[in-house]
């Protein structure tokens, strides 16, 4: 059997939108019409199922949106919907997002008895006034009632995301939100940088934010502070317990194959010797009208031109503290080593990049201006890796 899939769901609606948030999301109408989706869903996967013929299913990501507004029966359909055409692999990592402010007693116990093994909540703060100018429903107590009820399900396996650099916050206030973050005995945290996105509230608003002095010491402080707790940091934001890292991420971030079923999700998929990129349509209601008129979901499919390869791998493999190797880029572009070793000493003269050991990895620096240092890969005019305009990548959820 070949290598091993990841699936990525996309279910849209939240309770209301955040300020800050630029992911495909939108507030949920009256009644969530979770039958019509879950079978939308199920058509989408079938219809990529030419995609992914002899492979199994390593791990599944609810994302949105709030997938924790849909009941535990719409879960269980999806996944059995899925395992039904694709087998599972007996270790499958099977995460959903869910938001504090909408879990409902007992509703894990659902969830997991459906399959799911591992959560994501979206926990963001601890402090009641940074919560309410992001703009979240829930309050510093409800994250804990929440991770009560994981632990009453069985779920040890749990990320809590939180940010940092919010408006008028301290590096106390950051450190501080870390605290009761690790008081709750999560696996996993993810921890980043609130960063004003186009296209959202606080883009066209700004709040005012801690400057990038402020925001590097407090990535600073709150590292040392998760190091000393036992979190280890293998990506720029993603931080475990021994054995806990995001499996479902670590494909995205390796430039593994995924499925991405949903309005708006994105996948991508090694076919023979091409690498295809996969695009739903990204409006609920047009998703849905598709499936209900037997148009079929399945969007747009385009292969990624030869010359994309480098800046697509790169932007995925330079985010982890492991790097990569000449062979593995070899082996997950299709692409001979020599198309990027020279841009490689450029950026290890610079000081941006290091090797050891048959690994290159960011250097300290590297991973402080990440963006530019991915940009290095993107190719020139004339089909060279080189310099060029950052690029903004199709938005994912995790970890």
């Amino acid at each position: 059997m070949r290598t091993a899939i990841a699936v990525y769901v996309h279910l849209p609606w939240c309770v209301r939108k955040c300020p800050y948030c630029d992911f495909n999301s939108h507030a949920a109408p009256a009644q969530i019409p979770e039958e019509a989706y879950v079978t939308a869903l199920l058509a989408d996967f079938t219809a990529d199922l030419d995609l992914a013929a002899g492979r199994s299913i390593a791990s599944v990501f609810l994302g949105g949106g709030t997938p924790s507004l849909f009941g535990t029966e719409a879960i269980a359909a999806l996944l059995a919907g899925l395992a039904a055409r694709l087998p599972f692999a007996a270790d499958a990592e099977i995460t959903m997002e869910a938001n504090p402010g909408t879990v409902e007693h007992d509703r894990f116990e659902g969830y997991a008895a459906a399959g799911v093994n591992r959560v994501s909540l979206g926990a963001q703060s601890f402090d009641a006034a940074r919560l309410k100018v992001l703009g979240r429903i829930h309050g510093p107590e409800e994250i804990g009632i929440a991770v009560s009820e994981l632990r009453a399900a069985s779920i040890a396996n749990f990320n809590l995301d939180l940010m940092y650099g919010l408006p008028e916050q301290t590096i106390a206030g950051a450190l501080a939100d870390l605290d009761s973050a690790i008081a709750l005995g999560p696996a996993h945290l993810s921890h980043y940088q609130l960063t004003l996105e186009p296209g959202t509230a606080f883009y066209r608003r700004p709040p005012v934010l801690p400057d990038d002095d402020q925001a590097f010491e407090m990535q600073h402080e709150c590292q040392r502070l998760l190091a000393a707790a036992g979190f280890g940091q293998y990506e720029v934001s993603a931080y475990a317990q021994p054995g806990r890292q995001c499996r479902h991420n670590l494909n995205y971030w390796r430039y593994g194959d995924y499925l991405g079923i949903g309005a708006g999700a994105h996948g991508k998929l090694t076919v023979g010797d091409r690498i295809i990129r996969t695009e739903k349509p990204r409006m609920p209601r047009d998703y849905l009208r598709r499936s209900a008129e037997g148009l079929g979901s399945e969007g747009t499919r385009r292969p990624v031109p030869a010359v994309d390869l480098p800046f697509e791998y790169m932007l995925n493999a330079l985010r982890l503290n492991e790097g990569f190797t000449l062979a593995e880029f070899e082996r997950a572009t299709g692409l001979a080593a020599v198309t990027v070793e020279a841009r490689l000493a450029v950026l290890a003269a610079r000081e941006l990049l290091a090797e050891k050991g048959g690994r290159w990895t960011p250097t300290e620096l590297g991973f402080r201006f990440l963006n530019d240092l991915q940009a290095a890969f993107l190719p020139t005019g004339d089909g060279v890796v080189g310099r060029g305009e950052l690029y903004t990548a199709p938005s994912w959820h995790g970890p």
